[in-house]
């Protein structure tokens, strides 16, 4: 499984994420997929913002000072990296020498090497640190238990970013089901995530997937993926477990040898000549949980909360019947997506402030769980879209827990339309 395969990972999860809420209710799916495209154009434009060389679906960012290896090393600043011996100085990572490129080849055999002896492998491919779209190694790998698909990808994060803390950071159960999962930090302060999880989050098949997320402190990035089939997608379970358990995955993902590849990545040559798009101002999180809380009605319990660093939000609540999932979504200049979301075919209703609503109910999974969803989508003059949504479960993954939502449609049109929105997102509507 060649990388450039999971380069749009977040796309392709966001698309099934929307896949799994918006079910047989093909109007609801529409707009939210077209939310999702918009959302997932603006989070590649920040992050071209941020990036100063880019790696595949990993962003590169310029790293001062001494890289940090706090798995192992003398001491000196120098790690061994690969099967020959080859060390990396300190004068490498602070820019007074170039190391010299990793190849494919390398890298693959670092792989295989690293993995337990006896297996036979199949369906090799790599890529080296000079390859423009960055640098990985994959084959299928069997210990004779099973055919497994196994890949390690390089790359560079901001340190302290939010895409950083995505990465070493356990998710939100209610939003990603796994199994296990276990963030750690190690001596020297990179931080490790083992995760234990599923291909598909909606388990529509029982790929396992489990990935080990290594970040140092300069924001030197190592991913290691591994499945129970021979591919990711489209291939039988092969094996009741991926190969690698926990101990082994740790072992795999710090070894010193990829440090030397990811510090051989090459800085990006290009120049943005174009002027750099300035990023449309985001309601936070934390604000928009707090918001929807003061305006769910009476008689409703929160058991349960959480969201994103920015534009979205979720509350679990309980009025004794069950539970029902609700989230929101708080998205600024949505404009250029109006006609699609709000046309007459969708026949909006039109308030005197010139907010356009729709609202919705229809099936909310397509997994034949039962799962009913209930929309209120609005958009503002000046672009600004609250969209709220209920669910009969306690998540868009698991079964009804209810008979209905907890929200009807007329209290989840009010929550879309409460002028306190406005406070997160000012208006960016230019007055004569």
């Amino acid at each position: 499984m060649p990388v450039e395969q999971r380069d749009d990972q977040f796309e392709q999860r966001l698309g099934s994420a929307l896949r799994n809420a918006g079910g047989a209710f093909d109007v609801d799916r529409a707009a939210l997929v077209a939310g999702g495209e918009t959302r997932g154009r603006r989070l590649r434009m920040r992050r071209r913002t941020a990036v100063v060389s880019g790696a595949a679906a990993i962003a590169l960012v310029g790293v001062g000072g001494a890289l940090v290896a706090p798995w192992g090393g003398d001491g000196t600043g120098q790690r061994a990296v690969g099967a020959g011996g080859t060390t990396v100085g300190p004068g490498d990572a602070t820019g007074t020498a170039t190391p010299s490129p990793v190849s494919g080849a390398q890298l693959l055999a670092s792989l295989k090497e690293l993995l337990p002896t006896g297996g036979q492998f199949s369906n090799e491919s790599a890529r080296g640190t000079d390859a423009r779209t960055g640098p990985y190694a994959y084959a299928v790998y069997d210990d004779g238990k099973g055919a497994a698909a196994l890949s390690v990808s390089l790359g560079r994060v901001e340190p302290g970013s939010g895409r950083a803390r995505e990465t070493t950071e356990c998710p939100d159960k209610t939003l990603t089901p796994y199994d296990d999962c276990v963030s750690s930090t190690l001596s020297g302060g990179a931080v490790l995530r083992i995760l234990k999880g599923y291909e598909y989050p909606d388990r529509r098949v029982d790929t396992k997937l489990w990935t080990a997320d290594l970040v140092t402190p300069d924001g030197e990035h190592v991913s290691v993926m591994e499945w129970n089939a021979a591919a990711e997608k489209d291939a039988p379970i092969s094996r009741d477990e991926p190969p690698l358990d926990s101990g082994e995955l740790k072992t795999l993902v710090t070894d010193p040898a990829w440090l030397r590849a990811v510090n051989a990545i090459p800085k990006s040559t290009e120049v943005e000549t174009s002027p750099t798009p300035t990023a449309p101002p985001a309601a936070e999180g934390g604000a928009i949980l707090t918001t929807l809380t003061g305006l769910l009605p009476a008689g409703l319990d929160v058991v349960s909360k959480g969201g994103q660093e920015a534009e979205y939000g979720y509350v679990v609540v309980d009025d004794g019947k069950g539970k029902s999932f609700v989230q929101i979504n708080v998205q600024p200049n949505m404009s250029d997506v109006e006609d699609q979301l709000f046309g007459p075919d969708r026949n909006p209703e039109t308030l005197p402030d010139g907010t356009k609503v729709v609202v919705r109910q229809g099936i909310g999974d397509d997994k034949g769980l039962g799962l009913i969803m209930r929309t209120a989508d609005t958009i503002r003059t000046d672009g600004m879209r609250v969209v709220v949504m209920a669910f009969n479960s306690g998540s868009q993954n698991t079964g009804p827990t209810r008979a209905t939502p907890a929200l009807t449609l007329d209290q989840l049109k009010a929550i879309a339309t409460s002028p306190k929105w406005r406070e997160l997102v000012p208006s960016t509507e230019q007055t004569s």
